[in-house]
């Protein structure tokens, strides 16, 4: 695994993808990833510091997975040496990540085009405008195309990348990632991108929280917002809209994430029916499960189940 360094970059990107996929991990149990980061010469990253990456673009273009987290200018051309090393890395089979801008060197090299990509919020507009044949998707945290991946500003880029983990080692080796980070193991890549409020100690995010709290303890049972709100003592109307405010999302696409979550292990580590998956983390039918699964994870269970017992062979 590759990650590119670039002039007038802030670590914090990169920083990600060197937390995420660099440090060793023996405690997981699995071989880890080997990450290099890659110059094409020394770059100085914002606060004054300068980078002298081990390695050039030729071990960036010999990666398996390649990540750019940026670019130094949105509206400046990409570098073509860069954009060629893209190109080629593609064309030999890697996987190709973007952070935040890194969109922008993604589509100068043809590989966004006639994908569906996303970006930081307020680069969209730019994004779209010199790149008519991408489409654009301001509003979700990031978008898995399968070869090709890109991933939101900042913070979202950590979503991606432990994403990536859980793609690659399933999601028992990704929730110990998270916990080791202290952050979420799942935001669905279609949360959007835009929270109006954080969650707060004010009384309201406080019964926002505990409703979510009792939703993970009963999984199980039909959870519909008139149920979650008696839980917040709100109204269903006052609760949307602060549950809303607090996630970025409804109360029923959030259910549903935790449920497909919850059925990952078991997908994984059991050989439980996919209709008994399905009962067990919630879902009135096999149906129903397998239509949501597909739409969140852009797999079906089966297969999904298929290709971790491929990866647990190896």
């Amino acid at each position: 695994m590759a990650v590119l360094a670039y002039e007038g970059m802030s670590a914090f990107e990169t920083g990600i993808v060197t937390e995420v996929f660099g440090l060793p991990r023996p405690e997981l149990g699995v071989t880890w990833y080997d990450l290099r980061v890659c110059a094409p010469y020394p770059v100085r990253i914002v606060g004054g510091g300068v980078l002298h990456p081990a390695h050039g673009l030729d071990g960036f273009v010999a990666a398996d997975t390649v990540i750019v987290p940026g670019v130094a200018d949105v509206h400046r051309d990409p570098d073509p040496d860069v954009v060629a090393a893209l190109r080629t890395a593609h064309d030999r089979g890697a996987r190709v990540v973007s952070i935040c801008s890194g969109a922008f060197a993604l589509a100068a090299a043809g590989l966004l085009d006639g994908r569906r990509a996303t970006t930081h919020w307020q680069y969209a507009d730019l994004l779209r405008r010199r790149h008519p044949r991408v489409e654009v998707d301001p509003d979700v945290l990031y978008v898995d195309d399968g070869d090709v991946l890109t991933g939101a500003g900042s913070a979202a880029g950590l979503d991606l990348c432990v994403h990536i983990v859980r793609t690659d080692f399933g999601a028992g080796v990704a929730n110990a990632v998270a916990r080791r980070l202290v952050v979420q193991p799942h935001r669905d890549g279609g949360q959007a991108q835009f929270i109006e409020a954080p969650v707060t100690g004010d009384l309201s995010d406080d019964r926002i929280a505990r409703s979510m709290d009792w939703a993970l303890e009963h999984l199980t049972d039909s959870l519909t917002v008139e149920r979650l709100a008696r839980q917040a003592r709100m109204s269903q109307r006052t609760y949307l809209r602060h549950f809303a405010r607090c996630t970025g999302t409804s109360p029923v696409r959030w259910v549903l994430a935790q449920r497909i979550q919850a059925s990952l292990p078991l997908l994984e580590n059991s050989d439980a029916s996919i209709e008994q998956i399905a009962k067990t983390v919630g879902f009135d039918t096999a149906v129903t499960y397998r239509h949501h699964f597909t739409r969140a994870m852009r797999t079906s269970p089966s297969a999904y189940r298929r290709a971790f017992r491929a990866r647990g062979t190896k």
